[in-house]
């Protein structure tokens, strides 16, 4: 054996306090690793349990699922400028670009859904999923809380109703996915809405106030004269996310809840069509950058 190899080792076990020969005899007995078992492939493909016999109840579930693996890699990628010490330009920009790769993922993968279905077993399967909802990704929320400030992701018409210096658990109750399951009439909220909140929103209080300072968009203020290059990548993700994807998703669910001049209910019974549109959600990670222009403008043509 490499005894340069042999002295890494010795070195990184020493360092840890470690019987160095303990774990090179452990490697006599180990199995190899197989790919299936490194990526437990037995187990994700057992998951997707439909609750129909129709075919492409299991497309579904499945882009779903993939959706939600993106969104973990998207917080895997989030996190990390947040955390980073003595943060430089060079890392951010990376880790933007990524962010924006996986976002371009979820708006190019949305045709899976939206010319791979039928419409007619779509629309008997997906009755089976009441009162569920895709409003109910956390992941979704977790990014966005690492993303931006909470007041951020308030709607103008709901930040004129907030009080002064209102505290995060106020925040909140205005943030723009409220309405999604709010009748602001009787203050009621629907079934998705408070199981969603029940099984998260202490969660993401805990979070949105371990992030307060320390958000992507407040990280990105501390740099006193930031790149051209910097700033457009930051543009291109809060368009690509809040604008580009939403977008995409509205066209979707039209397709399949809205023909003839029918318009259908969402499973979670939220005004969908109001709800998806970003002009209605109104969200931006990065507000100081779309003071000369509009977010819904920035790549228009791309759109």
């Amino acid at each position: 054996m490499n005894q340069d190899i042999l002295d890494k080792v010795n070195k990184k076990y020493e360092s840890l306090g470690e019987n160095p020969d303990a774990y090179l005899e452990g490697l006599v007995y180990a199995k190899p690793i197989n790919y299936w078992d490194y990526i437990q492939v037995d187990t994700l493909l057992s998951l997707q349990n439909t609750r129909t016999d129709f075919k492409d109840e299991s497309v579904f579930i499945m882009y779903h699922q993939i959706t939600e693996l993106v969104l973990k890699l998207m917080i895997h990628e989030i996190s990390q400028i947040c955390e980073e010490e003595d943060i430089t330009e060079d890392f951010f920009i990376d880790k933007l670009y990524r962010l924006q790769r996986y976002t371009d993922m979820l708006i190019t993968s949305f045709s899976v859904m939206k010319d791979g279905m039928s419409y007619d077993d779509y629309n008997k399967f997906r009755m089976t999923l009441t009162p569920a909802s895709g409003f109910q990704s956390a992941q979704f929320r977790f990014l966005e809380i690492y993303a931006t400030p909470i007041f951020n992701l308030i709607n103008k018409k709901e930040k004129e109703n907030l009080p002064e210096n209102p505290d995060t658990e106020t925040l909140f109750k205005h943030i723009y996915w409220q309405s999604a399951g709010l009748d602001k009439k009787t203050g009621k909220k629907s079934h998705t809405l408070k199981a969603f909140e029940d099984k998260y929103l202490d969660e993401f209080i805990r979070l949105a106030k371990k992030m307060t300072g320390q958000t992507v968009n407040e990280v990105l203020l501390k740099f006193e004269h930031p790149s051209e290059k910097l700033l457009n990548a930051a543009r291109d993700f809060d368009n690509a996310y809040n604008v580009k994807w939403p977008l995409i998703h509205l066209r979707t669910a039209t397709q399949y809840l809205e023909k003839k001049g029918e318009q259908k209910a969402a499973t979670g019974g939220s005004e969908w069509k109001k709800y998806l549109h970003p002009k209605f959600q109104q969200r931006k990670f990065f507000p100081q950058l779309w003071k000369n222009e509009s977010i819904m403008e920035w790549h228009k043509k791309e759109c």
